[in-house]
């Protein structure tokens, strides 16, 4: 497979590729050569074929530019949530076996945190060693690991998600596909590398010619921020998650002239949001993906969004999703089961995980509950069993109660998802105490411990939780306690 970057740089090699929010902006061909020179470098700090790259930062830009530079070494991208604490960092670089750690200046602290057992280095201020003289385009091996993406999968515990070259080539064609791509595009880059479906824009752009636009995400996410630069920057195409788009309704989007995709993915749209949305007349593509496949399974393009709410839509081409009861039969149409997935874009497995169920025969498993309709157009019922996703970011319960059960006052903790109007779910907690103790106190126990969007945001302390008659706990009956309170 040919070096996507000179391939891009080849055919649009004066057109626009990157508009950082400061710094000059780069065309497709300087991007190119701009690679070339960081591949160097970071060669020169240590970094080889097969190594991997920890990256922790805020500037979608300079990560864009990281991403096809370690293209040049053969070397792996491993983005990790900047949110994290520092011991779920630490935990995660360990997992993936990190070479070295790269940052941002907003994320260096962070990363220097981590310096007693990995070389840290800034983007901007490599080592002035000499860089090695790397060869400007290199061959890519379509099987190798591109990059390392952590997910909590259905266990609750941290895994790294292997995704191909091939991975993202087929996921970037099928999704171009489906919403069309040109040169002239332009994607505002609102979700950190660190997701999937913030990842995928610049070698989507890369394949069209395409233009990025980086959103400065390191100040958090404003509606009015976002308004000025669809309307500055002329942005064709936007990837949003509920909550983004909830908040950008509130604060009175309409569209603009040039704004023709609202992605929107990342967790379940409610209906009420999308009525709200095509009220507006914004051009909004309901979409459903996971990290294990590469971002986008289906989607379903804003024109035939209103004809069908509350679908994702059909497959993207190369896919096929089917749908398979608990006892293993095909769905009929209509009928509710586990969503299964086969297709180019599906990850190459979990990282040191050979025994896990998720990928079976080359299938994607996702434990997520939908149905197809007659057409063939996919509606998902409920994501992943159990887990919890807020503002687009999963958060697994048992890491949660794992949190609570540490603390010296508590007997038992229950975790569940509550329906939250601008969240799309909000984390809620019931709580067993073996000694007295108050809300505040776990608020402040869990805050030092957990990344801010896994932490409860409601919290109550019960005398007992309620049990099935084999001592589980019923977790359906421990939400409704929590949404009469």
């Amino acid at each position: 497979m040919r070096d996507w970057l000179a391939a891009g740089a080849n055919e649009h090699q004066e057109r626009l590729a990157l508009i950082p929010l400061a710094g000059l902006q780069h065309s497709w061909g300087e991007l190119a050569r701009d690679a070339s020179a960081l591949s160097g470098q970071l060669s020169a700090a240590g970094l080889g074929p097969g190594g991997r790259a920890i990256w922790l930062g805020a500037s979608g830009a300079q990560g864009a530019r990281l991403l096809f530079a370690l293209a040049r070494l053969d070397a792996v991208f491993v983005p990790l949530n900047t949110r994290l604490t520092a011991d779920e960092l630490r935990a995660q670089a360990r997992i993936a076996a990190g070479t070295l750690i790269l940052c941002d200046e907003t994320c260096a602290a962070q990363a220097e945190a981590l310096g007693d057992e990995w070389p840290v280095f800034r983007l901007d201020n490599l080592p002035a060693t000499p860089p090695r003289d790397l060869p400007a385009v290199r061959r890519v091996n379509p099987a190798a690991v591109q990059s390392i993406v952590f997910t909590s999968g259905t266990t609750g515990t941290p895994k790294g998600a292997q995704i191909t070259w091939f991975n993202q080539f087929a996921s970037a064609q099928a999704s171009a596909q489906r919403l069309g791509a040109s040169e002239d595009d332009r994607w505002l880059l609102t979700l950190p590398l660190y997701h999937i479906g913030g990842m995928a824009i610049p070698f989507r752009a890369a394949l069209s010619g395409a233009a990025v636009v980086e959103f400065d995400l390191s100040k958090g996410f404003d509606a009015a921020r976002l308004m000025v630069a669809l309307t500055e920057h002329a942005i064709t195409h936007v990837s949003l998650v509920p909550t983004m788009l909830h908040r950008l309704l509130e604060a009175g989007l309409t569209g603009t002239p040039h704004l023709r995709c609202i992605l929107l993915g990342g967790a379940a749209a409610s209906p009420e949001l999308l009525a709200r949305t095509f009220a507006a007349g914004l051009p909004v593509a309901p979409t459903y993906g996971l990290t294990e496949a590469c971002s986008q399974v289906a989607t379903l393009p804003p024109g035939a969004a209103p004809r069908k709410p509350g679908s994702v839509g059909r497959p993207l081409p190369g896919l096929t999703v089917t749908i398979v009861r608990d006892d293993r039969v095909s769905a009929a149409p209509g009928e509710i089961g586990e969503i299964i997935v086969r297709g180019p874009t599906v990850f190459a497995g979990y990282l040191n995980a050979p025994d896990d169920r998720t990928l079976q025969n080359g299938a994607l498993h996702t434990g997520d509950l939908g149905y197809l309709d007659a057409e063939g157009n996919l509606f998902v019922v409920q994501r992943r069993t159990d887990l919890i996703v807020t503002g687009g970011e999963n958060v697994y319960p048992a890491e949660v109660e794992a949190v609570l059960r540490q603390h010296p006052a508590v007997a038992e903790a229950c975790v569940v998802g509550l329906p939250d109007a601008e969240w799309g779910q909000r984390v809620a907690a019931a709580v067993v105490p073996r000694a007295e103790t108050d809300v505040a106190a776990l608020e402040t126990w869990c805050r030092a411990r957990l990344a801010g969007y896994k932490c409860p945001r409601q919290i109550r302390i019960v005398n007992n939780l309620p049990l099935t008659a084999s001592g589980k706990v019923i977790r359906r009956a421990v939400a409704e306690m929590l949404v009469a309170t």
